[in-house]
């Protein structure tokens, strides 16, 4: 497995950034089973766009969670980008990182690595303030990804005052919200406009005081609108990293639709 930290100039941010990613490249399973023919030109990965909490940058799940061997082992790209407490939105008058996530760091990434553009191909993730980024990327774009992994909080529940984010980006119907950028906005006008939407993975510790009544309420509002939801609450866990961890595992191993290998080339 290659971990690649990159420093780059960014055109959303108007500053250097980083980015931290993990390339699944030969292993040691490889190794142990004689696979030896594992670059082929032209193959390509599924990714997943994995945005982390408040306090935290694109580090933190290589540092805190097994994220590199569970993406070694199934064979996935992992991008992690840094978004420093800014709620994955784009601030009219500073850095729009709802921009940078959504649109510069895919187009660089594909540039430069071997990443699939295909929806079936690309998921998004992430965990507290980095589920909102998650929830936000699923509705404004539901043709990008096939699934969203929200866990420990997903939109804020629906009833929730803080629910209207300020600085999303701004939708084509807009006028028919009174200018309120609220993603639970977001969500039911693409239901109404009959988009296929992805596939929400939303999970939490019962223990969690600070997310699990907005992720109970989320459940809850996401089925009302007919999505398709997977939701799992795992007893005793808080908003902590051996519950993210343990989450990873799942997700990677046994939710996202993903191939757990390389894409290919046809012949």
């Amino acid at each position: 497995m290659a971990v690649i930290k990159m420093n780059f100039l960014s055109k959303a941010l108007n500053m250097q950034t980083n980015v931290t990613i993990c390339l699944p490249s030969y292993s040691f399973a490889d190794k142990v089973a004689g696979n030896d023919d594992v670059y082929v030109p032209g193959m390509k990965y599924q990714v997943l766009w994995l945005l982390h909490g408040g306090t935290g940058d694109d580090s933190d799940y290589v540092n805190f969670t097994n994220i590199v061997r569970y993406a070694d082992m199934h064979k996935l790209a992992v991008v992690m980008p840094p978004d420093f407490n800014a709620s994955y939105t784009d601030d009219p008058n500073g850095a729009k990182y709802f921009t940078f996530v959504a649109d510069e760091l895919p187009t660089m990434c594909r540039a430069f690595f071997p990443f699939s553009d295909k929806r079936e191909d690309n998921f998004v993730g992430g965990l507290s303030m980095g589920s909102l980024g998650t929830f936000k990327l699923a509705v404004a774009y539901p043709e990008r990804y096939a699934a969203a992994l929200c866990m420990s909080g997903c939109g804020r529940g629906p009833n929730n005052p803080k629910a209207g984010i300020e600085h999303s980006p701004v939708p084509a119907f807009a006028e028919d919200t009174g200018g309120i950028n609220d993603p639970w906005t977001y969500v039911v006008e693409q239901v109404k406009a009959g988009k296929q939407m992805p596939k929400f993975f939303l999970t939490c510790g019962t223990a969690d005081v600070a997310a699990y009544p907005d992720y109970t309420t989320s459940v809850e509002h996401l089925r009302k609108l007919g999505l398709d939801v997977y939701n799992e609450e795992v007893p005793g866990y808080k908003h902590e990293w051996d519950f993210w961890d343990l989450t990873m595992r799942k997700a990677i191993a046994e939710w996202l639709p993903i191939r757990h290998s390389v894409i290919y080339p046809k012949n």
